[in-house]
């Protein structure tokens, strides 16, 4: 009967988050060893599914990072980086492309569809949502550096994305997009999902990595930092406590509020339920980022 009981206080603390945010759109970028892991990656669908059961309107957005080096090293291809980006040809952009698209975004629709929810990839024809154009970064010689087939979003298809939310299907969508000729472009993840937070002005987005979320110490978990506004967070990328890997995340993150989106986490995908501890519970588990206290 213990138990029992404190199974319903679970649900009692969760239920005012429930009432908060039913019917609004949370954006969840899929990423790290939240799909490395199977039965991570169920525990993380598991959460979407309850999500949209109980009225909250998740999107996810995945790319496909330690899938696509596989397949270049099965096809002979050498990943090349530029400033921690993928150099995308023609070949490369061929497996993008496909392990994205028929591959990643298929098992993640599928996963969903065995737990009993339902989903949508949403990257073909009329279902296509994402549209870009070819990202030019500055190179230290004043001139741009061509990264090839690599994009950035300047379009999504609102609408879209929206109808299948209403009708209580989850949209899956894989971080390329279409140009104005009709061809692809690598976009990463980060970035793109970001982009589509933005751009339904969602109540919240979220990021799943293989961290707790901001840590003062690597080290040391017990570190986490709960919440940071956005001159916290240039402070500790200041001080080098937010390194490399994880600055185009926070980036992503105050990009996305600065365009209307409320709040921002980082969640840890490696632990078991992490969104529902996040967004049901008084405590939650990640860092919450915010563009002021």
């Amino acid at each position: 009967m213990n138990d029992a009981i404190r199974k319903a206080d679970v649900l009692i603390e969760a239920l005012s988050y429930i009432r908060t945010f039913r019917d609004k759109l949370t954006v969840i970028k899929l990423g790290g060893s939240a799909m490395e892991d199977a039965d991570a990656l169920r525990a993380t669908l598991q959460d979407v599914v309850f999500m949209e059961t109980v009225g909250l309107r998740p999107v996810l957005v995945h790319g496909g990072g330690k899938p696509i080096d596989r397949a270049m090293a099965a096809a002979g291809l050498e990943p090349r980086k530029v400033q921690g980006r993928r150099f995308t040809d023609g070949a490369t952009l061929d497996i993008v492309v496909r392990v994205l698209r028929d591959e990643v975004n298929a098992g993640v629709v599928r996963g969903i569809r065995d737990l009993g929810g339902r989903a949508v990839g949403l990257h073909t024809g009329p279902l296509q949502c994402l549209f870009g154009e070819q990202l030019l970064l500055p190179g230290t010689d004043g001139r741009p550096i061509d990264l090839g087939r690599v994009g950035r979003v300047t379009r999504v298809d609102r609408p879209l994305i929206e109808d299948f939310c209403k009708a209580g299907v989850v949209p899956v969508i894989p971080s390329i997009a279409l140009d104005d000729a009709g061809g692809w472009l690598n976009v990463n993840a980060d970035t793109a999902a970001a982009a589509v937070a933005a751009h339904l002005q969602v109540e919240k987005l979220v990021f799943l990595s293989d961290t707790p979320g901001i840590l003062h110490d690597l080290r040391d978990e017990e570190s986490l930092v709960r919440s940071l506004d956005a001159a916290g967070c240039r402070d500790l990328i200041g001080r080098g406590v937010i390194d490399t890997g994880m600055i185009p995340k926070v980036e992503a993150c105050l990009d996305s509020l600065r365009a209307g989106v409320k709040k921002t986490h980082m969640i840890d995908g490696r632990l078991r339920h992490s969104l529902l501890l996040e967004i049901y519970t008084d405590r939650g588990v990640g860092t919450e980022i915010v563009l002021a206290h």
